[in-house]
């Protein structure tokens, strides 16, 4: 399955992954959770359920139509394609990939300043 593979600190990039539940649990590192953003693009983002819980770092921002932060995923994330008519995960289009690969591009910083999460997205991406 083509998907599009979100590391903490890293650039997105495109990847091959098994469609099997076991792949999806060990790219993640635990129990997955399907996210949806506004106007998905058929497409999912899928996580660690409990990332916060477990106090993985943050990873990337969600943003509403507005462009404005509504939460964060923490740990390793993917996207995969997740059509509307289907029960199942399936690999991302080109179009896809070209999308999620410029939305997720820059890995972000995150720093807590009087109890208030502020985002920076890092140019140079950590190795």
């Amino acid at each position: 399955m083509r998907v599009v593979m979100v590391e903490v600190g890293r650039n997105a990039c495109e990847m091959e992954l098994e469609d099997s539940l076991a792949s999806m649990q060990h790219a993640v590192g635990g129990l997955i959770q399907a996210v949806y953003e506004p106007g998905g693009r058929n497409a999912a983002l899928i996580c660690n359920e409990e990332g916060k819980l477990l106090g993985l770092p943050l990873n990337r921002t969600l943003r509403d139509e507005n462009g404005e932060i509504y939460d964060a995923i923490a740990g390793t994330f993917f996207i995969c394609g997740a059509p509307a008519d289907s029960e199942n995960f399936t690999s991302l289009t080109d179009e896809q990939i070209d999308y999620w690969l410029r939305r997720f591009a820059k890995p972000e910083f995150f720093v807590n300043v009087n109890g208030q999460i502020i985002c920076v997205p890092v140019e140079e991406p950590c190795q």
